[in-house]
């Protein structure tokens, strides 16, 4: 078998690795998704499952890949990726969100992905060849997508409790059942249009370091931008129900109009960040409206140390996996 065929088989294999963290992105965050929409009761898990997923692949057809060219050409330096790079974040990220979902904490599978990419260079090129813009907007967004996503959802709470001030609870529970679909589509719309696009960007950076696309290119090829789309739509249809309840019942008692606010507020979050090509994780914006929901309510009624327990895997994320990553950036040295 001659390098020609080797490279092509590694960068299959590559591809199918990056397809099954699509997947188990779709599946560590279906939580993110619809927790709100079952713990409120509007939707049974299956049926918010499948609704969930649904919006996750029509998002292909509603937003520009700005995410996915900050991934594939804004985190590293062009001609310092290859496949030991990618095969090491790509372990990095899977490992931290099997660690993660099998403890139930809603961890980022963004960052997880950005950690791992960070890793994998810095073991191979150091620090050096990282694009400080892009991994900076990256880093800042930790902080911003929670903060505005809080705020939103706070908003949200505060402007329905004042259109609502003279209506009966029955009513506005009845009414915010219906209207709480469109919001948990929405959010599920934003899910797959951010998310989706982290797995393209890999899979586009590998094939520019492959020679397979043109560093100058300004789409990857189609067929990659539909089977990631629908990857995670697959992986969010089986759901990470262990960390459904955590989200959904753990940090705050939710209601159909909180969840309503909630995932309004994180869908604005996730428009707006797509729309700028940030990589923001879903996971905390809609940890943010969640707390952000429970603290117009009632600051009491907000389980601090649950939700102090999420931000500390917020922070381990990074240096978890890009640690990781770097280690199997060593391995893969040494198999292929």
């Amino acid at each position: 078998m001659d390098s020609l065929q080797i490279n092509f088989w590694v960068v299959v294999l590559l591809v199918v690795l990056a397809v099954g963290f699509d997947f188990m992105n779709g599946f560590h965050d279906a939580a993110n998704s619809i927790a709100t929409v079952v713990s409120t009761g509007v939707l049974k898990p299956q049926r918010a499952v499948l609704f969930a997923a649904f919006f996750n692949v029509v998002a292909i057809a509603v937003f520009h890949l700005n995410v996915a060219s900050t991934i594939g050409k804004g985190i590293v330096q062009p001609g310092v990726v290859d496949h030991h790079v990618v095969f090491g974040a790509l372990i990095g990220a899977i490992a931290w969100n099997l660690i993660t979902w099998w403890y139930g904490i809603p961890s980022s599978s963004s960052h997880a992905l950005i950690g791992g990419i960070v890793g994998a260079v810095i073991a191979k090129s150091g620090a050096g060849q990282l694009i400080g813009s892009g991994v900076g907007k990256t880093v800042a967004f930790i902080f911003i997508s929670p903060v505005l996503g809080f705020l939103l959802g706070g908003l949200m709470m505060v402007l329905v409790a004042w259109v609502c001030r003279r209506t009966s609870p029955y009513k506005v529970d009845r009414w915010f059942r219906r209207l709480q679909l469109v919001s948990a589509g929405a959010y599920s719309l934003g899910h797959g249009g951010n998310d989706a696009q982290k797995t393209i960007g890999i899979i586009w950076m590998l094939l520019i370091a492959a020679g397979y696309v043109g560093a100058g290119d300004k789409m990857p090829p189609s067929w990659v931008i539909w089977v990631c789309y629908t990857a995670i739509g697959m992986g969010t249809m089986f759901g990470g129900w262990r960390i459904v309840k955590t989200m959904g019942q753990r940090i705050t008692k939710l209601r159909p109009v909180g969840g309503f606010c909630a995932e309004t507020g994180g869908a604005i979050t996730l428009f707006i960040a797509t729309a700028l090509g940030v990589p923001v994780s879903t996971t905390h914006t809609i940890t943010g409206a969640i707390v952000g929901v429970g603290a117009v309510r009632n600051a009491s009624a907000v389980r601090w140390g649950v939700a102090g327990n999420i931000v500390w895997a917020w922070v381990f994320t990074i240096p978890a996996t890009a640690f990781v990553a770097a280690v199997f950036y060593w391995v893969s040295m040494t198999l292929f």
